[in-house]
């Protein structure tokens, strides 16, 4: 009998689906699991810290979030959020969460903007963030597409290369979008777009600086949440 060895894209991916059966799929998939990597590298300092969480908490509770969310096939997405620098600084400050309601998005938008920042400013270790996300995505309720929305004000400069990562998740069907806020780096969002950013449909959004995040990061996820639908 011929023997059948699956495909990486294949073994990924069933080991997305499957991850938690118990708890997973007992529910309907949801239309989007949906990963953000909030930057905490040294060259943001505290007050960029909170115009993220600011720009993030506020884009979550935005009406037209919660119509986007209404107009997919199940009306449910799902959110977790992490902090990031260094290679081994990681940290989760929002788990999965359901969004469904304005009740459930203002308790996510709660958890983001009182967020304390858990972990020391460091390197941008863009490739471990993503090594990351993929390990909380497995934890990832079911869902119909899985993104990473990754924000960041530089370049990676330590830890494991970015593109092998980015390949491999693109390979399982993660799709990651990027958020460039080039005032320090003009050739950020090229930069991302070549190396972090992947898979179908992917997009980077640019912010000139940090004050411009709460706009941008508000397209951002309007544009992730709608996916192929127009927003």
């Amino acid at each position: 009998m011929p023997s059948f060895t699956p495909s990486r894209r294949e073994f990924l991916g069933a080991a997305f689906a499957s991850a938690l059966p118990g708890m997973a799929l007992a529910e309907p998939p949801v239309d989007l699991a949906l990963a953000l990597a909030i930057d905490c590298s040294l060259s943001v300092d505290d007050y960029d810290y909170k115009l993220q969480l600011r720009g993030t908490g506020q884009a979550l509770i935005d009406s037209t979030l919660l119509q986007l969310i209404e107009q997919g096939e199940n009306h449910v997405i799902a959110v977790s959020a992490f902090l990031w620098s260094s290679p081994k600084a990681q940290q989760v400050i929002v788990p999965w969460r359901i969004v469904r309601t304005g009740a459930e998005a203002n308790a996510v938008a709660d958890a983001v903007l009182t967020a304390p920042r858990t972990i020391l400013a460091g390197s941008t270790a863009t490739g471990n963030a993503l090594a990351f996300a993929e390990k909380l995505l497995l934890s990832a309720p079911v869902a119909a597409r899985r993104v990473i929305d990754v924000s960041t004000n530089g370049h990676s400069n330590m830890g494991i290369e970015v593109k092998p990562v980015r390949d491999r998740l693109v390979s399982a069907g993660v799709v990651i979008n990027g958020l460039a806020v080039t005032d320090g780096h003009p050739d950020l969002a090229a930069y991302m777009k070549s190396s972090v950013a992947g898979g179908a449909g992917s997009f980077v959004i640019e912010a000139d600086n940090f004050n411009a995040y709460t706009r941008a990061i508000r397209l951002k996820l309007f544009r992730e949440i709608a996916g192929a639908r127009p927003a």
